[in-house]
């Protein structure tokens, strides 16, 4: 067993990581404006003199699991208006296609204990452009692409730092820091470097007047005063390292023209006094925030090397050894993911696995939200709210949220969001399944998870409603962890089960319009992929019933019938809940047939395909044909249960005998439950073969969904006739755009017209080797649609996976599909093994879109590059 496997056994390894945030500006609970415009009511600019509220930000931040201390690095070029302190971006209004972060930096490495990580940051080494980014990406139409960093021509000439940050680990609470700053230019260039140590404000709020202290020991040590927090020194190993202080308090004098009688060296002192030369650090050398400036020039193509250290012992040699400590931990690092990774194949799709577990473990954050609290303002500091306008999570009163939670991406996503934390789970499993179980049961805690059993979605309106694909995660968890550690947890399968019942009947009691096991709720995890917005409040006792909402709740039928029955096998009283499960699955599948009540269901047997049906108020309907990835949800609606596991649970096999006997409108809709398949298996299926034919047929036609990157979310074919429909006198018309959304209609990042999504594809790829566990090779389709080439859906499956992965490994040119051919991130030495994993990808060319560190869902391709686990 490895060293670092052996320390994912000491919890107390994991007390410092990289758990402060990229972004924290701009988030909903740092918003006390009445109107509740998050974006306006902090600010890019706002942040340098703004005390936050929750939680911090900072460039490779690191803290405590509650984050009373941080640490992160600055730096300044000599020419930029402020000190880079926190990465820039555009808010949500400023980007023709919503909030987008334009730096350059690219995670490494990580280990689950965080005894080792790298990042890289590309500085440059001119002004950055900061006006120039925000007029042209404001001018800037939807129909036109974002203007980012590297299109200003700011990295013209190798003019920029690369700035290599690394962390490793002496022991629990001793933290080695090695920074190390390459010059790619030609041109000696000057940097300062400024690592920075502060404390959270939590002392001004009403609530606790407690607060540790900083203050300059010697020349290269700030003494860490805090009686929470076991860091007690912070040495430079620049012997002449200049430090300065400030307090980590709110300037209201420049943000808000206010009086201030208490001390004048606020939050942005330090920039302050780098930038203009004033005095607003404290010449008495102590406070809450403190840095040492480190003043260098960096030779051409030369690199420097600044060391630093946190450590909980006064020593006369914070550096003896350091070189040694690094030395091991990268060896330790590598001999961790050498046993990780020991059947992947090529070093390229290694480094790019690795380099997803970096990014995943890299954007794990300190999370701090007590809607309770926010919503009604602190004792010194009274929230402006008008209720009587739009206030956010007002039914939400309950929660309070503090923990260390996986986040989609810290700067575009710096909130968790609980569909895209169900995918972040199984590539973590791979590499700490404790980390993954402890994820999924906490959003079902009863300070997360609403009393009425909604589980929240994400800050901006913890009421939306995502697919209902926990169930999924926590049972594909549990059989990761079984498999690579040989036993199951049952204890995290039961628990998770239990709280899972209360989410399962607040859909059915919210989400089922009708009562007649027919699905909507709008957002759905799609962006309202449609002719109209499914959110939208339809006339005259109209509604939308939604092929994939109910499909997603088949799913999500079958899973917790599937967890149910392997605790069956162990505790005798789930198999009652194993047979109840059965048999939602059995109406949901009827109900898409017939819509409960004898009318025409979501399947078009005419174009072989789901579709969306509007029921009109007069009673009639009207099928909405328009080909999305909404028809492909169905595909996930798919269980095989091997014959021995029924030998073992007679009373649910006796109860499926009186059905098959007794409902027979029932068994013919689910898919040869009464026929064994290949070794003795059964399918439970919405789609039978003839169907799931049809669908395959549209999915792997390139004419339609089938990319050479992985499977589109619309149809090609709406490129060049969009397709139509009118609602409330308004034509409405939806073409296919492979990646940037080209409409506000769903607000600023709405992006569902065609790109590839990991998350949908992952599951794509998942169903079809569940589909070829039953059948085998008595089912062959055409790969693509139209070529005579027939392949097993297992075959089919791979093929997909390799478009998929394909996005991100080198091809025979030696380019990778998601740097949209440019040549320097492609062909440069110091640029073409690095990997960004973007949201989601150009439906034709694999070019990476949207967020560009979305390590989270995207980090399912390591599950991918790494051979299939058989459950």
């Amino acid at each position: 067993m490895s060293v670092e496997k052996q320390r994912l056994q000491d919890k107390d390894w994991k007390n410092w990581g990289p758990y402060v945030s990229n972004r924290q500006w701009g988030n909903v609970r740092e918003d006390y404006s009445p109107d509740g415009n998050a974006w306006g009511s902090t600010s890019h600019d706002k942040a340098e003199s703004y005390a936050y509220r929750w939680a911090e930000e900072g460039i490779a931040g690191i803290s405590d699991p509650k984050q009373l201390l941080c640490f992160a690095l600055s730096f300044w070029n000599k020419k930029d208006k402020m000190v880079k302190e926190r990465f820039f971006g555009l808010s949500n209004h400023q980007g023709n296609h919503g909030e987008d972060i334009k730096e350059i930096f690219y995670y490494l490495d990580n280990t689950p204990t965080h005894s080792y990580m790298k990042m890289v940051y590309k500085y440059p080494i001119n002004e950055f452009p900061y006006d120039q980014l925000i007029s042209e990406n404001g001018r800037r139409s939807k129909k036109e692409p974002e203007y980012e960093i590297f299109d200003t021509g700011i990295f013209n000439n190798n003019e920029y730092f690369d700035i290599f940050i690394e962390y490793c680990k002496a022991e629990h609470n001793d933290i080695l820091v090695r920074v190390t700053v390459a010059n790619r230019s030609q041109n000696d260039a000057p940097i300062l470097v400024a690592p920075t140590v502060w404390f959270r404000n939590n002392w001004k709020w009403g609530y606790n007047t407690y607060k540790g202290q900083l203050n300059a020991s010697s020349e290269s040590c700030i003494d860490i005063n805090h009686d929470s927090i076991s860091i007690k020194k912070f040495y430079s190993r620049k012997s002449n390292s200049n430090s300065v202080f400030c307090e980590n308090e709110t300037n209201c004098p420049k943000l808000y023209g206010t009086l201030y009688s208490g001390n004048t060296y606020f939050k942005d002192g330090i920039n302050d006094h780098i930038i203009y030369g004033s005095n607003t650090v404290n010449p008495e050398k102590r406070g809450t925030k403190a840095s040492f400036l480190i003043d260098e020039m960096i030779g051409a193509g030369e690199s420097k090397t600044f060391d630093f250290r946190l450590s909980p012992n006064e020593t006369d040699e914070p550096f003896n050894q350091f070189d040694e400590i690094f030395r091991t931990r990268i060896s330790e690092a590598d001999e961790y993911y050498h046993e990780i990774q020991h059947d992947v194949n090529s070093e390229d799709e290694k480094n790019v696995q690795r380099q997803a577990f970096a990014g995943l473990l890299w954007n794990k954050q300190f999370y701090h939200y007590n809607v309770g609290k926010w919503l009604k303002g602190d004792p010194n500091f009274e929230a402006p709210r008008d209720f009587n306008n739009y206030v956010r999570n007002t039914e939400w009163n309950h929660m309070h949220n503090k923990d260390i939670i996986s986040m989609p991406d810290k700067w575009e996503y710096p909130w968790y969001a609980t569909w895209d934390l169900a995918f972040h789970c199984v590539p973590f499993a791979i590499i700490d399944a404790e980390f993954a179980k402890n994820q999924l049961l906490l959003l079902t805690k009863e300070w997360y998870m609403h009393p009425n059993g909604q589980l929240p979605a994400y800050e901006w309106n913890l009421s939306d409603v995502n697919p209902p694909v926990h169930a999924w995660s926590c049972f594909r968890v549990f059989k990761i962890d079984e498999k690579t550690n040989g036993k199951p947890d049952l204890l995290f399968l039961e628990k998770v089960f239990q709280k899972l019942l209360l989410n399962f009947t607040w859909w059915v009691n919210r989400k089922d319009k009708n009562g007649k096991n027919i699905f909507g709720g709008g957002f759905l995890g799609l962006d309202n992929i449609g002719a109209f917005d499914r959110n939208m409040e339809l006339k005259d006792g109209q509604h939308l019933e939604q092929a994939d909402g109910t499909s997603w709740m088949a799913m999500y039928a079958l899973n917790m019938m599937r967890m149910a029955m392997e605790l069956a096998q162990y505790y005798q009283v789930y198999e009652d809940m194993a047979i109840k499960f059965f048999e939602h699955y059995l109406y949901i599948a009827e109900a898409m047939e017939n819509m409960g009540d004898g009318k025409e269901g979501l399947w078009n047997e005419e174009d072989g395909f789901f579709y969306d049906v509007l029921q009109l108020g007069n009673g009639e309907s009207a099928t909405l044909r328009l080909r999305s990835i909404v028809g492909l949800i169905p595909l996930f609606a798919v269980e095989v249960i091997d014959h021995h596991l029924l030998d073992k649970m007679p009373n649910f096999t006796t109860r499926m005998e009186w059905i098959l006997k007794n409902k027979p409108e029932l068994t013919k809709l689910v898919s040869h439950w009464e026929e064994e398949g290949h070794g003795r298996k059964h399918l439970m299926s919405i789609l039978r073969k003839n169907r799931l034919s049809k669908v395959l047929t549209r999915m792997l036609d390139e004419k339609e969904f089938l990319s050479s990157y992985g499977i589109r979310a619309m149809s090609k074919v709406y490129e060049e006739n969009p397709f139509v429909f009118s609602v409330h006198g308004r034509e409405n018309r939806v073409y296919y755009t492979p990646a940037e959304s080209d409409s506000r209609m769903f607000g600023g990042n709405s992006n569902w017209r065609g790109p590839i999504w990991f998350p949908i594809n992952f599951l794509i790829v998942e169903s079809l080797q569940r589909f070829h566990f039953y059948y085998g090779n008595s089912l062959k389709v055409e790969l693509p649609t139209g070529s005579g080439d027939k392949r097993n859906l297992d075959e089919v499956a791979q093929n997909i996976s390799g478009r998929l992965c394909s996005i991100f490994l080198k091809d025979e040119n030696g380019e990778r599909a998601f740097n949209g051919g440019n040549a320097t991130f492609n062909h440069d030495e110091n640029f073409k093994n690095y990997i960004t994993f973007f949201e989601y990808f150009h439906g034709d060319n694999g070019r990476g879109v949207g967020a560009s560190h979305q390590t989270g869902w995207t980090a399912t391709v390591a599950k991918l590059m790494k051979p299939r686990m058989t459950i």
